[in-house]
């Protein structure tokens, strides 16, 4: 694609950072998408599909307007995706430079959600995660928008069953899974998606000092003894891996 113009070049470097998005790219007084995103966009929210370019080069577009944006994203996140929001960090491009620097500033997902007239004030908006030891089961979920975060451990052979029951209990919006699950425990993400769960795989790299570390940061130097569960391998690592989550959107 030697013709690819330097807007869509920038737009192809910034959404291949944000594969599992719709990238609400800027442009001007509106949020532009394109390709895949433009044409499911323009099936969830019902505007009209255009495009942009000539040729083989052309590109499937649809927009709307900046100012309108936050409920054409309740939309969105509402029906299980995600929305990286992707601004203009300048006005005009920088010397040498052809186009505005862009950057995401912002990523919002079913889970992650803090803005009130995206929530239902008539239940807390859970962000679930998942993480396994060869004993055990983790399971943490956290209200990013009271803070409201609760963890515990699940052992033995009903295991899964009592973690599907905590999922049909609080509903949550989402829930991170590891990468690598137990096969035993492989249809948890079928269990999910058949509950209208927002599912996102994350890479498990947690090892108890890891997670031990990252939850001691977050919760201002308070180590893990005092919420008893230092020694809990599985319920730190998902825990951990809430936080980190909630860090990176």
């Amino acid at each position: 694609m030697a013709d690819i113009t330097p807007m869509a070049r920038q737009y192809q470097e910034i959404k291949s950072r944000h594969k599992d998005a719709i990238l609400f790219f800027r442009l001007g007084d509106f949020y532009e998408m394109f390709n895949d995103d433009a044409i499911l966009a323009s099936r969830e929210l019902e505007i009209t599909l255009t495009g942009r370019g000539e040729g083989p080069s052309r590109m499937p577009m649809c927009g709307i307007p900046y100012h309108a944006a936050e409920g054409y994203i309740a939309r969105l996140i509402g029906r299980g995706h995600k929305v990286a929001i992707c601004e203009q960090l300048e006005d005009v491009p920088a010397k040498g430079s052809s186009v505005v620097k862009r950057e995401v500033v912002k990523v919002i997902t079913p889970g992650t959600v803090i803005e009130p007239k995206m929530l239902n004030e008539k239940r807390s908006n859970w962000l679930a995660s998942v993480s396994f030891t060869k004993s055990a089961l983790g399971f943490a979920f956290i209200d990013a928008s009271t803070g409201d975060f609760r963890v515990t451990e699940l052992k033995g052979s009903d295991s899964k069953e009592k973690l599907l029951g905590e999922i049909e209990r609080i509903r949550p919006s989402e829930c991170l899974i590891p990468d690598i699950i137990p096969e035993p425990m492989k249809d948890i993400v079928d269990f999910l998606k058949a509950h209208s769960v927002s599912v996102t795989i994350y890479k498990d790299v947690y090892d108890l000092d890891a997670a031990q570390g990252s939850l001691k940061e977050h919760f201002g130097g308070t180590p893990m003894e005092s919420f008893g569960i230092a020694n809990l391998f599985a319920a730190l690592g998902a825990a951990s891996a809430a936080i980190d989550y909630l860090k990176n959107t």
